[in-house]
């Protein structure tokens, strides 16, 4: 487990300029946003290496080393599951989660002590589309993920703080090799994997 100075917390969903400027003015927050000189992955690993060295109750990321494998994860579950396009599904996915196992086990980065969710407010009755914060990330460590569901940016931050305020203890992260493997295993028999999906996981 990191020891860091502060809870450091990444917010996984869109984050608009309202939302983000007005958690930032909360005094118990420091908000960190990617480097403009870097993208993706790195620009994440950076933000998170900035957070760790912050003092105060509570430093909200504004990027997620993992968003890139989160969105092919859902994707996967999004495209008709024809053999050949669940093929190139799965093997989207691996080459993502390689590149992540690889920087985590670099040092690049640490997971952070919470995942924020920002999802949307369903209608009665919708269907809640897959996604792997809240599927099989959350199935893992479920006190480490939290959600804060509001419409306006106003109403989000005010949720977002709400939801700081009652994070709740529990177990450390496991390795991230456990979290991708929960990951294929999420619905059991569901995943097929691409025969370049091992060969794609030898990279990391």
């Amino acid at each position: 487990m990191r020891r860091n100075p502060a809870t450091v917390v990444v917010l996984a969903g869109h984050a608009s300029e309202g939302l983000l400027a007005a958690v930032g003015r909360s005094m118990n927050v420091v908000l960190v946003r990617p480097d403009d000189s870097a993208e993706g992955l790195d620009a994440a690993a950076g933000a998170l290496r900035r957070a760790a060295g912050i003092s105060s109750p509570y430093v909200l990321v504004a990027a997620d080393p993992l968003a890139a494998v989160a969105a092919e994860w859902r994707a996967m579950w999004e495209i008709p599951r024809e053999p050949s396009r669940a093929a190139a599904g799965s093997e989207a996915f691996e080459l993502r989660a390689a590149e992540a196992l690889a920087a985590w086990r670099a040092g690049q980065f640490e997971l952070p002590d919470y995942y924020l969710v920002l999802a949307e407010q369903a209608g009665p009755g919708a269907e809640q589309p897959p996604d792997f914060y809240l599927g099989p990330l959350r199935s893992v460590r479920p006190h480490r993920v939290a959600v804060a569901a509001a419409a306006e940016p106003a109403e989000q931050a005010a949720e977002v703080l709400t939801v700081l305020g009652s994070l709740r203890h529990g177990r450390w992260w496991p390795s991230l090799d456990e979290i991708f493997r929960t990951s294929r295993e999420f619905y059991p028999g569901s995943l097929t994997e691409s025969p370049d999906a091992g060969r794609a996981r030898l990279l990391a």
